[in-house]
């Protein structure tokens, strides 16, 4: 009997809605970003605003933490479960889940530093040592790369966790006989 597959669909679509929100809101983000021209100076203090990329950068960043985690959840339960996985299909699933956290961390690193230093940075109070900075152009549009690849590694090991194989020296798991077309 045929497993239903509407729970892979499912984890699938939220992973890329998720990854959808998450890109759009980096590649905003980076149009959206504190400039040069919006620092103001006093003496030898100075401040920024606080922008809206500061909003989006965040929105970026849980989003794609949801759909890494869901994704990565999803997989590790079906890995770890007694259902048994090609010998392949399980080592290629188990690299993209490290590609996969590899390059959600990097994409965290550069949303969550673009996102404060995007903040707002009183007088005297700026991002590192009291001085201000901004986010180098790149920054959220080098995260929604990542992000997108992200994704791709989690949807690639959503699909090659799922080929398993129930073959038993030609029989099902439910006993009975596969009958090859001829």
């Amino acid at each position: 009997m045929e497993k239903p597959r509407f729970g892979k669909l499912a984890i699938r679509i939220v992973v890329v809605f998720l990854g959808t929100v998450a890109f759009s809101c980096s590649l905003a983000a980076e149009f959206k970003k504190v400039k040069a021209k919006d620092m103001k100076l006093d003496g030898n203090l100075c401040s920024l605003p606080r922008s809206s990329a500061f909003g989006l950068g965040i929105t970026a960043l849980v989003c794609l933490s949801i759909a890494q985690i869901v994704g990565t959840s999803a997989v590790g339960t079906r890995l770890c479960s007694g259902e048994r996985n090609a010998r392949r299909s399980r080592t290629v699933s188990i690299i993209q889940l490290v590609s996969s956290w590899l390059s959600y961390g990097f994409a965290m690193v550069l949303l969550a530093t673009g996102s404060s230093m995007n903040g707002g940075q009183p007088y005297g109070k700026g991002w590192m040592d009291g001085k201000c900075y901004i986010a180098r152009n790149g920054v959220f549009g080098g995260a929604a790369i990542l992000v997108v690849t992200t994704v791709v590694f989690i949807l690639g090991f959503t699909f090659t966790a799922g080929t398993t194989t129930h073959l038993r020296n030609g029989a099902d798991e439910e006993g009975g006989d596969h009958q090859q077309p001829k």
